[in-house]
């Protein structure tokens, strides 16, 4: 794991306080020689390219899967794929996603029983799940399930913000890991958990910044979730250069992640998909790349194009907040249901 101790920057060309600037050359070349090419992301595709990260995950009994933007098609497939690695190799069988606990409930009677129709509990369900990419999620699960009855995969919603905190982020973050936790020890179930990485990635204060809103501090999920569970606890978080996403029912155009966010370095050195463990070997630039504070785009409601800088999560850094990452080059956005009375 890289020293924590190194000496800071902030991810881009700027000088640390100790003198000097990154060595974007050397972090790019230890991308190079560490990032594991993904093939795909078809979420049907075999899942052969993925086996890279069976050592990335280890021994962990819950997976953060975060991503910034939740209206991308390629990082929906990629969590898809990732999601039946996990369950197909390594025993997770569990999904658990920022949804409401009533509609979590509906949507694990019918992954158990087929109760109900899935698109109907869809149309339901948070504004950025009721997509296609979470159908087939959804529609996968139930058809393993008609397979193996007696080991079946099982859904859980985290979401409390409406009920039980509204308006209070620490306190619905607080709440998420102790039902996440809670849903693990009742099943004795491996989770995946499916969300922003606001709340999947290991953050005792991260800095969430939407404007004109002002920023807001707290800690997240994930930090809870890594003192309930130790090293058991892994976050990934998925990642994507440029292209467009579903916000509401629009596509938006995002531009390319621009100098001023951690993540440009590694857009510009890696394959078009792939992944990477922040835990690989690294010498000492890359090191002080991992531990500095860093600055992470996030794509949420309002995202404006020409004013790209303004949404961003910080108060940390990459090696805090993170022990993978798969990133792709390229977003399309996400597809969404259309009405059961729409014509085809």
């Amino acid at each position: 794991m890289p020293d924590h101790g190194a000496d800071r920057t902030n991810g881009s060309s700027a000088a640390p306080a100790s003198g000097g600037g990154v060595d974007v050359a050397a972090v790019r070349a230890w991308i190079r020689a560490n990032a594991q090419p993904l093939t795909t992301t078809d979420p049907d595709a075999p899942l052969t390219d993925l086996e890279p990260l069976t050592a990335l995950v280890g021994e962990a009994t819950v997976v953060g899967l975060g991503r910034p933007a939740h209206g991308s098609h390629e990082l929906s497939t990629l969590t898809h794929r990732i999601f039946r690695f996990l369950v197909e190799e390594l025993g997770f069988r569990s999904l658990a996603v920022e949804e409401s606990w009533t509609t979590g409930r509906a949507i694990d009677d019918h992954l158990l029983t087929g109760t109900g129709d899935l698109e109907a509990l869809l149309a339901g369900a948070q504004p950025q799940y009721r997509t296609e990419e979470m159908r087939s999620v959804l529609s996968w699960m139930r058809a393993r399930n008609e397979r193996h009855p007696a080991d079946p995969l099982r859904f859980v919603g985290l979401d409390v913000s409406g009920a039980d905190a509204p308006g209070d982020m620490g306190v619905v973050e607080r709440y998420m890991a102790q039902y996440l936790a809670w849903w693990h020890d009742r099943t004795g179930h491996k989770v995946a958990h499916w969300g922003g990485f606001t709340h999947t990635s290991v953050a005792e204060a991260r800095r969430v910044s939407f404007p004109p809103a002002p920023p807001k501090t707290h800690r997240n999920a994930g930090s809870r979730l890594r003192e309930r569970f130790g090293p058991a606890y892994a976050s990934i978080a998925l990642m994507f250069h440029q292209g467009t996403v579903r916000l509401g029912a629009d596509a938006v155009a995002v531009a390319p992640t621009s100098p001023g966010f951690t993540e440009r370095v590694l857009a510009t050195a890696g394959p078009d998909t792939y992944a990477l463990s922040l835990h690989a070997h690294c010498p000492g630039p890359v090191q002080d790349w991992l531990a500095a504070p860093a600055t992470l785009r996030l794509i949420g409601p309002g995202y404006d194009p020409a004013r790209d800088a303004g949404g961003s999560m910080s108060g940390g850094s990459l090696a805090d907040w993170f022990d993978g990452i798969v990133h792709t080059r390229r977003s399309t956005p996400t597809r969404l249901l259309r009405p059961a009375d729409a014509a085809p």
